[in-house]
């Protein structure tokens, strides 16, 4: 019983350096798919992209104030990786904010009005008409193209960080196979040892 014990341990350990190679290759994998589909967009930082320039682009704007700057920079940099991802996806929704001076998305009303209010209404009798149609809120729009991209920005931030954390993984299943190999060979080992040591003549 101990000898399928030990011989289990083997099979163990066997299995999990498997499982540990193949979820390391796959999270690798997945970033490189990650990074490749992000270089195919072709997708480059602007001069402004850095935290001092946008800091001054914005000065002077209300919501600006205290808002939380991001701290990376890309400007003139292709964006080909979760981390450049995620910084760019930062600097689009400052754009977004200084297009419709602070406000959000659910802030806005869906059509415009004559004066050019950002804020919009919901009212369409209020709304600028055009052929008797109320017309939408351009700066409303520009959330929705905003948000779709930064989604996707982030998505891959994520995806990114997923794989990372699945080499964590692959590489804690290697080492807990080994460790269970060590053990079960160690433990075949003494128990090889033991009847020798029984059989020998104790010292005078």
């Amino acid at each position: 019983m101990r000898r399928v014990l030990e011989i289990g341990g083997f099979v163990a350990g066997g299995i999990l350096i498997a499982f540990g190679i193949a979820v390391i290759v796959l999270a690798l994998n997945g970033r490189s798919t990650v990074n490749d589909s992000l270089a195919q967009e072709r997708i480059t930082g602007t001069p402004d992209m850095t935290p001092a320039a946008i800091k001054q682009e914005v000065a002077g704007q209300a919501w600006a104030k205290d808002y939380d700057f991001p701290t990376c920079s890309v400007a003139g940099k292709a964006v080909n990786n979760g981390t450049t991802a995620r910084c760019f996806a930062q600097y689009m929704r400052i754009h977004a904010l200084a297009s419709t001076g602070g406000l959000t998305y659910s802030e806005m009303g869906r059509f415009a009005t004559a004066d050019g209010n950002p804020a919009g209404t919901n009212d369409a009798t209020k709304a600028v008409q055009k052929n008797g149609q109320p017309q939408s809120n351009t700066a409303r729009d520009v959330w929705v193209t905003e948000t779709a991209l930064t989604t996707a920005l982030n998505v891959s931030y994520m995806a990114t960080q997923l794989s990372l954390f699945s080499v964590v993984v692959g590489i804690a299943l290697l080492l807990a196979g080994v460790g269970f190999i060590i053990l079960a060979y160690a433990a075949l080992h003494r128990n090889e040892a033991s009847p020798a040591t029984a059989a020998a003549p104790a010292p005078a």
